[in-house]
């Protein structure tokens, strides 16, 4: 994503963010995962597969898989090759190469399945990666795309300091090409490019009272995502370190709350290749 068409990535590209990744993976796989069925494909195609986290998911719940990987970031890429080089047992079922996802340098009908996971809200043109991976597919193949949906949203106690950093979040993330609502639009962009029977999933967290111990944990977790692309917006001007220090202030009061609410959606889509 350093391509000058793709724009500024969000969260950047150091070291702490690619480890950020990783733990994020693990965090949410269970929510991703459920209902996510590659059992019938052997050849998929990872679009957007920056560090790995997802990638070594996949192989593992999956056995018969060989992953194609493709990342526009050659720094993502690096950290991929490291992280899969801890699991040797993962050695020879996956590869990866630098590619735009808008004309990648496969054949047509090169993969029986394709798998996007928090890719789309970050391009200009999430049309031409979804029809380009439906090119990329044997007719009847499949793909599972997930993407955010940042309307979705809630905090309570109400945080005001949390609310003007998140909407500043979403707004840098719009004027640099991307799209946090994407996740509602994903049926008409599955259709638009030719996919078939294609089903969306909404799929939330929602912890309160009743399950403390989870949404502690989800509270680390997403103060951890905000404050990764700190730093850019300060720069940027969309945000002062008032306002990031109030933040955590308002995280952590929440965190301190036995009546505390939390609430976030995301949209899991599912398509098959005409």
């Amino acid at each position: 994503m350093n391509d000058p068409s793709v724009g500024t990535y969000l969260h950047g590209f150091s070291e702490a963010e690619q480890e950020r990744l990783l733990r994020q993976a693990r965090f949410a796989e269970a929510i991703v995962f459920r209902n996510v069925d590659f059992s019938s494909v052997r050849h998929l195609l990872e679009i957007g597969s920056g560090v790995g986290a997802q990638t070594e998911i996949l192989l593992r719940r999956f056995p018969e898989l060989q992953i194609t990987c493709v990342d526009l970031n050659q720094a993502q890429l690096d950290a991929a090759r490291r992280n899969l080089a801890r699991m040797p047992w993962l050695d020879g079922r996956y590869t990866l190469q630098r590619a735009d996802a808008t004309t990648l340098p496969f054949p047509a009908a090169s993969f029986d399945g394709a798998f996007l996971c928090w890719v789309l809200e970050h391009v200009p043109s999430p049309a031409k990666v979804l029809a380009e991976a439906r090119r990329m597919l044997t007719p009847g193949g499949v793909i599972y795309v997930n993407e955010v949906m940042n309307s979705s949203f809630l905090l309570d106690p109400y945080s005001p300091n949390v609310w003007r950093y998140w909407m500043a979040f979403n707004d840098f993330q719009i004027e640099q090409g991307g799209d946090p609502f994407i996740g509602a639009k994903l049926g008409n962009l599955l259709f638009d490019a030719g996919f078939r029977d294609v089903t969306t999933e909404l799929k939330t967290f929602h912890y309160d009272k009743r399950e403390p111990e989870k949404r502690a944990n989800m509270l680390a977790y997403w103060e951890e995502l905000l404050l990764s692309a700190a730093d850019q917006l300060i720069a940027a001007g969309a945000v002062d370190t008032g306002t990031v220090e109030q933040m955590r202030l308002e995280l952590r009061r929440v965190r301190d709350t036995a009546g505390a609410v939390f609430f976030y959606s995301f949209i899991q889509a599912r398509g098959f290749a005409r």
